[in-house]
């Protein structure tokens, strides 16, 4: 895989001499590989817990409860935050 892109950082001697190690407990062969594998492995999985909401059977049965709410008009705010959620994709 060719490099398209670069991320420079800059760490304190500890962190660094931390990542070396656990690097090669990986059996990585540079810190660029290690940090390339965390990222890869762990990124998915940060990026879909964020994106997902987890309710409670009682949270979801009185989110329901006012979603069937017919009288009750969606406030400005809440068109606005519908809105912005469609043109992202959501």
């Amino acid at each position: 895989m060719a490099a398209a892109a670069r991320i420079d950082m800059r760490v304190d001697e500890d962190t660094k001499t931390l990542a070396e190690r656990a690097a090669v407990a990986l059996g990585c062969t540079s810190l660029t590989e290690f940090m390339t594998r965390l990222i890869r492995e762990h990124a998915p999985e940060i990026i879909e817990n964020e994106a997902n909401i987890q309710l409670t059977n009682q949270q979801f049965d009185s989110f329901m409860a006012v979603c069937q709410d017919t009288e009750r008009k969606p406030s400005a705010r809440i068109l606005e935050a519908a809105r912005r959620l469609d043109e992202e994709g959501f």
